[in-house]
């Protein structure tokens, strides 16, 4: 047979192997009343289990293997960690372990208590020749409420992952919530392409520093792409020139230095995609909103939240440009509903999230979830997988969590440790 450690740790944790005369290699009687807890750290596989072999009662760690010799492979002869092992559960036993105290250590051997159908379904998850994810063909086996259990688990790992970014921008930040949350909308704000620059914009940037100018979107307009790079050259239309004159005072006064421009990518993105858009449509949201994320914070309906980003409007000159001096036929260049509902997704629903956790606040953790589940569900390659599979997805708490799955378990095959996998090792 073909597996891994792991599979027997999920055998004896879910107690999946036949109990009928059960007996150690000394051919001793035992009974086992708790497997013990998962240890996926350091030190005995399973700790506090609670097993009588002949007419003793033993409360200690289990230690499994493949084969028994591995407890010598794997250097526990001298480790103190496990002298407190009361048993060794092996697939084979090729060689009787005796502890440093003379003691042999009881063993039991799992060869031939394995049913053979669960072993297939394993090694079909484990080894088969799938082309998405390793269930695909036993996916739909699984209950719809079994899945969206599971989905609901994962998506608040996903959260609190993403809380975890967020925290840490936060201490950096000496505890500032207005201006982690404008560093985190801003690099969301390059969706993906160009996230590292506008990070690196809005850190060159402090929000203080732009409320010291919101009364002036062209001091506003001006710091945010000269700080982006895009101000270092001569230019032929007045608009850019102006930008351009107002920035260097402003750099002056203030000690700025810009980002290098070469970090913004426009090759394979659509005109309304390009970064001085995306730069335009983020200052002409800086000079309408003041302190953005406490508004967010008081704020419970979705289309509130959608007409924080859908009122914006940019400056006149991006009408009829995507560039400086390169005109261009005329278009609005307001964020559309997709980019919108793509930020309330990364930034707001994750921040609100993040502020419920880190101050054990159960009604902004239940609004960032609620959020996701108003919102539609996004366009990608693993959505469009998982639909092929005869997985219905209808909004974006489902993506998401259906994003996570798909990187964090299906991509490493842990299916033994997934909601899913384990629904279908245990269907009988």
């Amino acid at each position: 047979m073909l597996f891994t450690e792991d599979f027997l740790h999920y055998v004896w944790k879910f107690r999946l192997f036949d109990h009928n005369a059960l007996q150690t290699t000394d051919n001793e009687t035992l009974h086992i009343t708790s497997p013990g807890l998962h240890n996926t750290h350091s030190g005995p596989d399973f700790q506090n289990a609670r097993l009588s072999i002949g007419d003793t009662i033993w409360a200690g760690n289990v230690e499994i293997h493949l084969a028994s010799s591995d407890w010598h492979k794997h250097h526990h002869t001298n480790d103190g960690a496990y002298h407190n092992v009361v048993l060794h559960v092996v697939y084979e036993n090729d060689e009787q372990i005796t502890l440093p105290d003379g003691r042999r250590l009881p063993t039991l051997i799992l060869k031939g208590r394995i049913a053979a159908d669960l072993y297939s379904r394993y090694h079909q998850l484990a080894y088969g020749n799938q082309r998405i994810i390793p269930c695909e063909g036993t996916i739909k086996t699984v209950s719809s409420l079994s899945l969206h259990n599971w989905l609901t688990r994962v998506l608040v790992e996903r959260l609190e992952k993403k809380s975890d970014s967020v925290i840490a921008t936060l201490q950096n930040n000496r505890g500032d919530w207005e201006e982690t949350f404008y560093q985190h909308l801003a690099a969301n704000f390059g969706f993906k392409v160009n996230a590292l620059p506008f990070e690196l914009m809005a850190k060159s940037l402090p929000q203080n520093l732009l409320a010291k100018n919101k009364n002036n979107p062209m001091q506003i307009e001006a710091l945010i792409f000269g700080q982006a790079g895009f101000l270092e050259e001569d230019f032929k239309d007045d608009y850019p020139n102006k930008l351009r004159s107002e920035y260097q005072y402003l750099r002056k006064k203030y000690g700025l230095s810009p980002i290098e421009k070469h970090l913004w990518k426009f090759m394979r993105l659509r005109p309304q995609n390009f970064p001085t858009i995306r730069l335009a449509q983020f200052a002409a949201l800086i000079v309408q909103s003041n302190h953005l994320f406490s508004k967010i914070l008081e704020i419970k309906e979705i289309e509130q939240l959608r007409e924080l980003f859908t009122s914006i409007s940019v400056n006149v000159y991006w009408e009829s440009h995507y560039r400086f001096d390169a005109e261009s036929k005329p278009a609005t260049k307001n964020l559309g509903q997709g980019s919108i509902d793509l930020l309330l997704m990364n930034t707001v629903a994750v921040f609100l999230f993040s502020y419920g956790n880190h101050h054990q606040l159960q009604r902004y953790i239940d609004r960032g979830m609620q959020l996701l589940e108003d919102l539609p569900v996004e366009s990608n390659h693993v959505v469009t997988d998982f639909e092929a599979l005869g997985i219905k997805v209808k909004t974006a708490f489902e993506s998401q969590a259906l994003l996570e799955l798909k990187n964090s378990y299906c991509n490493h095959k842990k299916c033994l440790t997934c909601g899913v996998g384990n629904q279908i090792l245990n269907i009988t």
